[in-house]
């Protein structure tokens, strides 16, 4: 589960490696897959390391940016309707801005299923795939 101070890796290409969460959205204590959030650019992503061409990928965000964002997926396990369980390896994120659209242009990395529930369908057709 996503609270205050939890720092989660941000998969798309946005310009941002690592955010700090500062608030979920809502009136709600913790956030899971699916749900936003309010984060801090933390670390921000070399332009070359990542094979990005141009630089207009890479300063669409910068360190210290208060941006919102969807969690795609968590460490904690999430228990589906059909009764599975699904969990991953790290916390993740896809920045969006305040109407709803993805700041990035690609998703690099596996996102969640329950993205469908709560109408994320952008994010969910950038992604390669999902679990």
């Amino acid at each position: 589960m996503i609270q205050l101070k939890t720092m989660l890796t941000c998969i798309d290409n946005s310009g941002a490696s690592l955010v700090e969460c500062v608030m979920v959205v809502g009136q709600k204590k913790h956030a899971s897959i699916g749900d936003r959030i309010v984060a801090v650019v933390q670390k921000q992503r070399n332009a070359q390391a990542a094979g990005m061409s141009g630089l207009s990928a890479a300063t669409k965000v910068k360190r210290g940016d208060i941006r919102h964002a969807v969690v795609v997926r968590t460490k904690q396990k999430v228990q589906r309707r059909d009764g599975s369980v699904v969990r991953f390896d790290d916390n993740a994120c896809v920045l969006i801005n305040k109407a709803g659209d993805p700041v990035g242009t690609r998703v690099n990395g596996i996102v969640g299923q329950e993205l469908r529930l709560k109408k994320w369908s952008k994010i969910l057709s950038m992604a390669p795939m999902q679990a």
